[in-house]
């Protein structure tokens, strides 16, 4: 399925005005220390009001390092590339941190189905990550029969 960042970026304003997209405060600043054992900071969360409509739900988690930009400028830029993510078919939520020790980011996303994962994995959203980013460095996992809550419950949140 070809993803279209105008349709996507023309829902995103959509579901703004229909107040579908809610940025919870709940976490932010809080770190979630992954699998892996590397600490993640919270720095904006949003959430479609929405539940979620399948019955195979999927995390997608994607990791990078940004070439030629700070972290603290990325931050407030990452709000354009939000625009065009929150209209995609299937989204549900996301959590956007940083690994404040290495400058890694990593996004942590909702998608309703297994099969919108794996479309954002070949979106035109993927393909701009992978062009702002150190080559090699982004790296990503898809987890299905998951949700977020579940997730989040299976990760040291503090």
């Amino acid at each position: 399925m070809s993803l279209n960042p105008f349709s996507a970026f023309l829902k995103t304003v959509k579901y703004f005005i229909t107040r579908k997209i809610h940025f919870p405060k709940s976490c932010l600043h809080k770190t979630i220390t992954m699998e892996d054992k590397q600490q993640f900071k919270v720095f904006r969360h949003a959430v479609m009001s929405t539940k979620l409509n399948g019955q195979n739900a999927a995390i997608f988690k994607v990791r990078f390092h940004l070439a030629g930009m700070s972290t603290e400028k990325n931050k407030p830029f990452s709000v354009i590339p939000m625009l065009f993510i929150l209209g995609l078919p299937g989204f549900r939520a996301k959590l956007w941190t940083l690994n404040e020790k290495n400058g890694d980011f990593q996004g942590i996303y909702q998608w309703d189905r297994l099969e919108d994962a794996q479309n954002y994995a070949n979106s035109f959203a993927l393909n701009f990550m992978t062009s702002r980013s150190v080559p090699g460095s982004i790296s990503y996992e898809i987890i299905p029969n998951t949700s977020m809550e579940e997730y989040m419950e299976s990760l040291k949140l503090s």
